[in-house]
């Protein structure tokens, strides 16, 4: 037993570096003068930092990538909640369907994928997103799509759907209210889970906003990319600030979740 806790811990600690190094080691460098031949940099300046937050772009393409995980996080919520309770309820046969679609979006690479929303929608000039942030909301949502679906499913799977369902219309429910006041506290934190997978997804997504919007829509991605053209010390700056808003934003989603499910609790149907 005592060796299967040392174990457990050493692999423990080692994913832990392996995920805090390259983080600490980034934001280091944003700060260093010259770092080539010793183990710590030669000097330390702010200069790299005033120069990224003094750009007029910096707040404008943060603001448009939190915008874009935002919209693209709530609608895949919206639309992916009711229907994952609506083929385990009434249409347990479509799961195959569902499931394909999760592998689908998975195997499609970025590029394809942006060519082909570009082909189909120069075909219907009556829906007009071609060059638009509308386009590439419609791309993310396709990629994301798995991020957002298993967590819930799982959710979904975890509690008797049945029993809930037929004890909620057995007191005079609706599937709408059954759906809003019985299902979705009991599987909150799978929603919550595909919330955040799929905002932290469109947050950092660079290979589909170049293909579909390019500079037109410059998002935080996209801004950090061009700094790595002509100054690494900076794109380090900007990945370090891209890490802390992902990660403040997902921590702030988690608290305000946390203590809407615990004054919930109490007002939920138990699952098995």
């Amino acid at each position: 037993m005592r060796l299967n806790s040392v174990w457990r811990k050493l692999i423990i600690l080692s994913f832990l570096l392996f995920m805090v190094v390259p983080v600490l080691a980034t934001l280091i460098f944003s700060f260093s003068t010259l770092w080539y031949k010793t183990i710590w940099p030669e000097n330390y300046t702010l200069e790299w930092w005033q120069k990224v937050l003094t750009n007029r772009n910096f707040s404008r393409t943060l603001m448009r990538s939190l915008h874009l995980s935002l919209i693209t996080s709530g609608i895949l919520t919206v639309m992916v909640t009711p229907s994952v309770y609506w083929v385990n309820t009434k249409l347990p046969k479509a799961k195959t369907l569902f499931e394909f679609m999760t592998a689908l979006s998975f195997g499609i690479p970025s590029v394809i994928l942006a060519l082909t929303l570009i082909r189909f929608y120069s075909q219907v000039p009556w829906i007009p997103v071609i060059n638009s942030p509308r386009i590439l909301v419609c791309g993310l949502m396709v990629m994301c799509f798995p991020f957002m679906y298993r967590p819930v499913a799982n959710a979904l799977d975890s509690i008797d759907v049945k029993t809930l369902t037929e004890a909620a219309e057995s007191l005079g429910a609706g599937w709408w209210s059954t759906l809003y006041r019985v299902i979705i506290p009991n599987m909150f934190s799978g929603i919550i889970n595909g919330f955040l997978l799929t905002f932290s997804t469109v947050f950092s997504e660079f290979a589909l906003t170049n293909m579909l919007v390019g500079s037109r829509y410059k998002t935080f991605p996209l801004f950090i990319v061009e700094f790595t053209r002509f100054d690494s010390r900076q794109a380090s700056a900007l990945a370090v600030i891209s890490f802390a808003v992902a990660w403040l934003i997902s921590l702030l989603i988690l608290v305000l979740t946390t203590r809407h499910g615990l004054s919930s609790s109490n007002k939920v149907i138990g699952g098995h």
